[in-house]
């Protein structure tokens, strides 16, 4: 369990609302989300929240679910790094609003790889999984083992049988009735769903394509200090190393993907995928790529043409584009728009979509009728997974291929030690596993 860099929520964000064509995954900036209550069924008391990974995604993710709902209390805290958990209580106690719901005394705050059972071992109901995405299966599935409701950060994992340990969890909880919500907040965007209601009902015809996009610059980076560790340094610059992150594909490119995988209905057959690291060349962003481009098939002659770039200088783009036989959809956060036999545009207040799915997620908690995501990230999550398999190898990889795939970049045993970095993929000559 590591932290996830600046004080953050979710690449940043809230600008999106206001139009803006990209989200500043680089700012540094703490901004929670609109405040709100909770009109599910009374409780006699709050239900107790943990977090498990204390950066700037976890940090941010706590107060979103304390937004959406007064009857959450934050009960108990844990990160590998003293450092990065004692700065997300400093944080939260700045947010005024939910501040009093925010008191962990120093017994409840938790340090070292084994945090996440010591969190998951106190009386809370339900957890926040904020830590890079590499601990994602093990710490979800120790969670719905301990018989918790889970809010999990995207993407579910970062290898075939990462994934395969999410969907078998996923499926554990719904037999014990236990809410699972993921970090996928356009499925939980009302520009999303009106959209997405309109092509359920024909607005652009039959769905034939899509191309979805996430072109941006660099992001943030942790110069090495001479006390760190090889692991430190990794796991303090998770992004750049593919068993933390699954390199950017994976991290951020599967909320385009997931909006795809959710137009269709339908999972992609098979994939042919480029990429490479052309700018980012110096050992301190790791071994991960720079830009992706990857192109899935899907049943029925149907496709999808994915793109994402992290490269400084070059122009921003962050939407997804939906064709039909009648027309066309461009949709991003804040703003729907159909083009065709039957022009559409959003034009609705909505909620923040970082609260909603908290929302949601409670909801589901005291209702009685449990929401359960863990599937579908999962899936959302592979769609990326055997695109970056494809683009590291210069195979084309079926989604068969993929899910019984034998890679395995799952942590085992860690310590603050010597760790080396992974060779940079080879198309051509880094082997399909």
């Amino acid at each position: 369990m590591a932290n996830q860099g600046p004080v953050v929520p979710r690449r940043a964000v809230l600008g999106a609302f206001a139009g803006a064509a990209m989200l500043g995954a680089a700012s540094h900036a703490f901004v929670p989300g609109s405040a709100g209550t909770f009109s599910g069924s009374p409780r006699s008391s709050r239900l107790k929240l943990g977090v498990i990974g204390c950066g700037g995604r976890g940090t941010g993710a706590a107060v979103n679910m304390l937004e959406a709902s007064p009857d959450v209390e934050l009960h108990a805290m844990g990160d590998v790094f003293p450092d990065r958990l004692e700065s997300s209580v400093a944080e939260l106690a700045k947010e005024e609003a939910v501040a009093d719901r925010c008191v962990v005394p120093e017994s409840r705050r938790f340090v070292g790889f084994d945090a996440y059972r010591q969190v998951l071992a106190t009386e809370v109901d339900v957890v926040v999984l904020a830590t890079p995405p590499g601990f994602r299966p093990i710490h979800f599935a120790a969670a719905i083992e301990a018989g918790k409701h889970v809010f999990m950060e995207k993407p579910a994992a970062v290898c075939p049988a990462g994934i395969r340990v999410v969907i078998e969890a996923a499926r554990a909880a719904r037999e014990k009735k236990l809410s699972v919500v993921a970090g996928t907040q356009r499925r939980h965007e009302d520009c999303y769903h009106a959209l997405m209601e309109r092509i359920r009902m024909g607005a652009i015809g039959d769905l034939v394509s899509a191309s979805v996009y996430w072109m941006q610059g660099g992001l943030w980076k942790k110069d090495r200090q001479p006390a760190w560790s090889d692991t430190e340094w990794q796991l303090r610059n998770w992004l750049y190393f593919t068993w933390l992150s699954g390199d950017h594909i994976v991290e951020q490119h599967v909320h385009n993907l997931d909006v795809a995988a959710w137009a269709f209905d339908a999972l992609p057959t098979r994939c042919m995928a480029s990429g490479g690291r052309q700018v980012r060349t110096d050992p301190a962003y790791g071994h991960i790529f720079d830009h992706f481009a990857v192109e899935y098939e899907l049943p029925g002659g149907r496709s999808i043409s994915s793109h994402c770039r992290q490269i400084d200088g070059c122009a921003s783009r962050v939407d997804e584009v939906l064709r039909g036989s009648d027309g066309h959809a461009v949709v991003s956060m804040g703003r729907a728009e159909i083009f065709g036999k039957r022009p559409w545009k959003w034009s609705g207040r909505e909620e923040n979509p970082y609260v909603a799915e908290h929302r949601a997620l409670l909801k589901g908690i005291t209702s009685g009728t449990p929401i359960n995501e863990g599937e579908q990230v999962a899936h959302s999550t592979m769609m990326a997974i055997m695109g970056r398999m494809s683009a590291y190898t210069g195979k084309p990889v079926t989604w068969d291929q993929a899910m019984g795939s034998a890679l395995d970049l799952r942590p085992g045993t860690l310590s603050m030690g010597p760790m080396d970095t992974p060779e940079i993929a080879r198309p051509g000559q880094t082997p399909l596993v």
